[in-house]
């Protein structure tokens, strides 16, 4: 997570987990469909408005990270070196999102997951979100310069090569190789003699 600075924004971040932290724990120990807001709020000691200023959703506690991933998606479009090519700067951060994803505490969690429509609804939309947002990063770097289709086509690519993989039996094989494919789809789209883009 980003480390936030000041009293204010470290006790407002700190509030913030301790939530997500109560309604994981209760809806791991109860189940997702018999733990309610108020429970969370209850539990957690605060506020059921406090809990909504925090999240949109009883989803939204599940997927408490939702926006740090988002945030290192694009950031990884957006920080890498000069003329460092854009597929390898995603593989590497999508390597390190499976590893976090598919770590031993978090095989409950995707259980529950997998048990709730609404969660798995909920997902998607994050996905979707998440491609745009990188498709709108991709597009936005001049040293790119991309279609909108192209930069949309691969950002789902992205998005959809971290789900394959942390579904995968080897998931860091799948990254590999499901990235392969990523590259020569890029590589189609690059104008011959400007390599930025590619492996």
């Amino acid at each position: 997570m980003t480390v936030p600075s000041g009293r204010r924004e470290r006790k407002k971040a700190a509030t913030r987990q301790k939530i997500a932290d109560t309604a994981l724990r209760l809806f791991l120990e109860r189940g997702y469909d018999t733990v309610g807001i108020r429970d969370v709020a209850a539990e957690a000691d605060v506020a059921v408005t406090t809990v909504f200023s925090h999240f949109a959703s009883k989803e939204a506690l599940v997927f408490e990270q939702d926006q740090d991933f988002e945030q290192r998606l694009t950031q990884a479009v957006t920080t890498r070196a000069p003329h460092e090519p854009l597929i390898p700067a995603l593989r590497r951060e999508i390597q390190a999102l499976v590893r976090h994803c598919t770590a031993d505490s978090a095989a409950p969690i995707w259980r529950m997951i997998d048990e709730s429509p609404a969660l798995r609804e909920y997902e998607e939309s994050m996905r979707l979100r998440h491609a745009e947002s990188l498709a709108t990063a991709i597009a936005a770097d001049p040293d790119l310069s991309q279609t909108t289709t192209a930069c949309r086509t691969i950002a789902r690519f992205v998005i959809d090569a971290y789900s394959l993989a942390r579904d995968a039996a080897d998931p860091q094989t799948a990254v590999d190789e499901i990235f392969q494919m990523i590259e020569a789809a890029w590589a189609v789209t690059r104008p011959s003699g400007n390599p930025t883009g590619t492996a």
